[in-house]
């Protein structure tokens, strides 16, 4: 067991003890009313006069059969709520303190700078000798129809500072379009014709999907010549001294696998994504409600939980699998037209070959590779580093639709890889006790399935449902004080997103149906389990500060029929909370809850120009 282990066992367990303190201290922790009776007020004699037959018989029902069923739903609820808010406790509470140490991965792992810093273009101020203490690195591009920002990916990679003589650039070409295959062999030729070393590589089918690119080019004679290899989807732009930076942690830590860089989703004259702007311009094509929503999420994500992990246990997800997910669109009902881009999962890191070969190299048996080769890699006694001060820009999805398609893989694929390597972890032979623990628990459990199932059967069901039923038992440390703290801690590593945070409570609200669904679809294995759909981008604009569109823009196109109706459910409950009051009142929660179903059931949320699902 390792320090950076124990330590991170330490502070979870008091996470815990400091969650449990607040909440007796408070008098919040209360189990008196495990399983309740008819409540105060609520109970209807026969033969008092108090109604008719039939609301006697349905009080009855109601207090034997309706509460007791839902109270056993509460509980569980509640304890879920207790497992996530003590899980988000912990890992904000690591981030901060490793920013307030100044901890950084140079501290645990020993890095060097490559002496020089010769670079694409500059080999000729080198001699032999000099190009030939840099290793040999393969940059792996894969694209999928990418007729927007083929020529920005590959002209950013072609950037990067290495010797020429030393670095590999290959576009794994998977376009089922002629005419952009043509554009994209063109643009390497072009290239080419620099000087760079950038070989075009196509495959006769998509077996695997990215992964299953990948795999192909990893098999050519001229990728097993390369120590390392970085990976870029097409909407991703490194800066120039990425390879730099990256690389010598590789280099001196023979047991390290991975380091990976952050996502950044906007632009400042520097840069300098710690630039606190109001409306901070993403990534996506266009500013938009959807797209500042999303970068508070992944913000939290990027922060908190990966800094947490990189920290202490040295192991977190190759980016992109995140938890989250949302709907799905087959391919059969709509066609190839909806499957014509790339995709935003596990890029922007540079693995070492060997562990990639030794983990059993990419596998397409779920849609998030990305987080099996990560595991399966752990599981082999790899360890993995998370540079938080490397940034690299990407895109965010820009409509409600493509968001649904990127969330329902990261989300159903999690949970399904939960279910495949259950087993795999209990016996692996490599990892401590305690990385165990970390995996199955918090990475797994708590991530990918806790938290859209609480998320939605807690806020979405049991709350509304309860403002009809005064004889269930809600405690309020479980339904105020816990969705209080969660917003607290991500509200800590999340300062600048602070204006954006209550509309991203309602936008998770609505989302958590849909990944509720997707982690059911992954964890039973359902049809649509392992379906790939693919992202839309929008290339040359991503990065214009000028291309704005209204917060709220409603689209010509037909509504999303689930979130219009638990609207209506939403609404009416509230409506009828307010009319008859009853022991709580929950009716502005649930109209602003049903307000905002509403309006992503109408397409109302930045830029949706198409409809989402089912």
């Amino acid at each position: 067991m390792e320090a950076g282990e124990a330590a991170g066992a330490v502070l979870f367990l008091l996470a815990a003890a400091v969650s449990l303190l607040a909440a007796v201290s408070t008098g919040a922790l209360d189990f008196t009313y495990l399983v309740t009776v008819v409540g105060e007020g609520s109970s209807t004699s026969p033969g008092s006069g108090g109604g008719a037959w039939w609301r006697e018989a349905w009080v009855g029902a109601r207090s034997r059969a309706v509460a007791p069923a839902l109270q056993v739903g509460v509980w569980a609820c509640m304890v879920m709520s207790v497992m996530l808010v003590v899980e988000a406790t912990y890992n904000s509470a690591v981030s901060v303190a490793a920013r307030l140490v100044g901890w950084r991965p140079e501290w645990r792992f020993k890095w060097e700078p490559l002496g020089g810093g010769a670079g694409a273009g500059d080999e000729e101020k080198g001699e032999a000798a000099a190009a030939a203490a840099y290793p040999m690195v393969m940059v792996q591009i894969p694209m999928y129809n990418e007729l927007e920002v083929y020529k920005l990916s590959i002209g950013a990679v072609c950037g990067l500072k290495w010797p020429k003589e030393r670095l590999i650039i290959q576009v794994l070409d998977d376009s089922t379009d002629a005419f952009i295959k043509n554009l994209v062999e063109l643009e390497c030729e072009d290239w080419a014709s620099k000087g760079l070393n950038i070989k075009y590589a196509t495959r006769s089918g998509r077996k695997g999907f990215k992964a299953g690119a990948l795999k192909k080019g990893m098999e050519w004679d001229y990728a097993k010549q390369c120590e390392y290899v970085a990976i870029f989807d097409a909407d991703f732009h490194p800066e120039p001294d990425f390879l730099l930076r990256t690389v010598p942690f590789l280099m001196h830590n023979q047991n390290v696998a991975l380091v990976q860089a952050r996502w950044v989703f906007g632009k400042t004259s520097s840069f300098d994504m710690s630039l606190r702007l109001p409306f901070a311009v993403l990534a996506s094509g266009k500013v938009s409600l959807l797209t500042r929503i999303q970068r508070t999420f992944l913000d939290y994500h990027f922060k908190a939980e990966q800094e947490a992990g990189s920290a202490t246990f040295a192991f977190f997800s190759f980016n992109g699998a995140h938890l989250d997910c949302s709907c799905f669109i087959s391919q059969k009902e709509h066609g190839d037209s909806l499957l014509n881009t790339g995709t935003l999962l596990g890029t922007a890191g540079v693995w070492r070959t060997e562990a990639i070969n030794d983990a059993g190299g990419w596998k397409d048996r779920t849609t998030v590779e990305d987080m099996d080769l990560a595991v399966r890699a752990t599981l082999k006694g790899w360890k993995f580093i998370y540079l938080g001060d490397l940034r690299v820009k990407s895109e965010l999805p820009s409509t409600y639709k493509a968001y649904c398609r990127q969330q329902f893989r990261w989300s159903c694929g999690g949970a399904n890889l939960f279910r495949k390597m259950i087993w795999d972890v209990l016996v692996a032979k490599k990892v401590s006790s305690l990385k165990k623990i970390y995996m199955l628990y918090s990475f797994f459990l708590v991530r990918r399935v806790v938290a859209p199932a609480v998320a939605f059967i807690l806020y979405n069901v049991i709350i509304p449902v309860s403002v009809m039923i005064p004889e269930l038992f809600l405690p309020i440390w479980g339904v105020a004080y816990i969705p209080t703290a969660l917003l607290i801690v991500t509200a800590i590593r999340n300062p600048e997103n602070l204006h954006t945070v209550p509309l991203w409570i309602l936008f998770e609200s609505v989302m958590s149906m849909h990944r509720l669904r997707a982690a059911v679809a992954g964890l039973l294995q359902l049809q649509e389990f392992n379906q790939w759909i693919v992202t839309k981008k929008v290339g040359n604009n991503a990065f214009d500060e000028n291309n704005e569109t209204p917060l709220l823009q409603k689209s010509r196109k037909r509504v999303n029929l689930p979130e219009i109706g638990l609207s209506v459910f939403l609404i009416f409950c509230a409506s009828y909370n307010l009319v008859f009051h009853g022991k709580n009142s929950f009716y502005i929660n649930l109209y602003l809850q049903g307000l905002a179903f509403f309006l992503l059931g109408l397409n109302c949320v930045g830029t949706l120009p198409d409809h989402c699902c089912f």
